[in-house]
């Protein structure tokens, strides 16, 4: 039986299935000019010593001077950094023009803000195919407390991490058997955003303010004209409106103004109510960030977005919107 071609496309997309770190390599090129690009082939050797490898293809156009190159420096990259990663894996710019450089062991160019950074000793280059593969032996290394970018199935990705210790929500004894259980999305997310909620409710109390309130006056924040009507469009989904009376309320309070054209905006006393708000909001999600760390939260971030994305109803972009006015 006649052995299948092999296919390289598909080889790729298989090998794209693990998931990997993002670095960029550098090094100084013999005529003192600081060379770099965006590599996902780092990885360890050794520990005793110490000892790091990567690959660079054949075809590139730095092979040379990283061949010539007597050290070069591995940054791992923060999550942040995903411009600056694909700056390096771009060709014919000045990929150094905006950064302020550190000073290292060698005259390897240092990135700085990263998640880790090896500074390395070239000791030994072998043939790997279509690749070199460089080995280094660290020199000096540091590390920050920042997530890393990850690279999966050709897209950069997030890392969060999975809960291993995190104590059930359920008391003990076990819950009744019922089909309605803590692991139910919905639960999840309802419970979080209650609690978070629940975590505002002193400032909203101090401020004699409802729910529905609190709502509108987020609204208004980034929406400064609204009518009542437009007004609970925006706020449909939080299954909470506005009635005459609660505008009343609230312009009695002197928290909202109405214009002509039944139309209202936010007073001065609402536009510093909403700001304690929002100051309170990001007090919180500072408490979570310590606590969770920031990676679990930019990754939170990033599913919520999506789940937002694919649930909407259809309701209005409050911010698009915002920028037609």
């Amino acid at each position: 039986m006649a052995q299948a071609e092999f296919d390289n496309q598909a080889f790729r997309q298989a090998l794209g299935s693990f998931t990997t770190g993002v670095t960029i390599i550098t090094a100084t090129a013999p005529d003192g000019t600081p060379i770099g690009l965006t590599a996902n082939s780092f990885n360890s050797v050794s520990l005793d010593p110490p000892l790091v490898l990567w690959s660079l293809a054949k075809t590139s156009l730095s092979v040379d001077a990283f061949n010539e190159a007597e050290h070069w420096n591995v940054h791992v990259l923060s999550q942040h950094q995903q411009d600056l990663s694909n700056t390096f894996a771009s060709r014919g710019e000045d990929k150094f023009k905006d950064i302020s450089l550190e000073d290292g062991i060698s005259n390897a160019p240092l990135i700085p803000d990263c998640s880790a950074r090896f500074q390395c000793r070239n000791t030994v280059t072998h043939d790997g195919g279509d690749h070199l593969i460089f080995i280094g032996e660290v020199l000096d290394f540091d590390q920050q407390t920042l997530p890393p970018l990850v690279f999966q199935q050709g897209q950069y990705a997030m890392t969060a991490r999975k809960p291993w210790e995190d104590v059930s929500l359920s008391s003990q004894p076990a819950a009744p058997q019922c089909s309605y259980n803590e692991d139910l999305l919905g639960y999840l997310i309802g419970r979080s955003h209650f609690q978070i909620l629940y975590r505002m409710r002193k400032i909203l109390d101090e401020q004699a303010l409802e729910d529905s309130h609190f709502f509108a006056l987020s609204v208004m924040n980034i929406q400064q004209r609204l009518t009542l009507e437009e007004l609970n469009t925006h706020l449909d989904y939080t299954g909470h409106s506005l009635s005459e009376m609660d505008v009343d309320f609230l312009v009695r309070q002197d928290l909202i103004k109405k214009l002509d054209d039944d139309v209202y905006q936010l007073t001065s006393s609402g536009q510093e109510a909403s700001l304690h708000h929002i100051a309170q909001a990001k007090a919180i999600e500072e408490e979570l960030i310590e606590e969770l760390g920031m990676g679990d939260v930019m990754a939170l971030k990033l599913m919520l977005k999506r789940l937002i994305n694919k649930t909407d109803p259809g309701l209005p972009d409050l911010w698009q919107e915002q920028d037609k006015k």
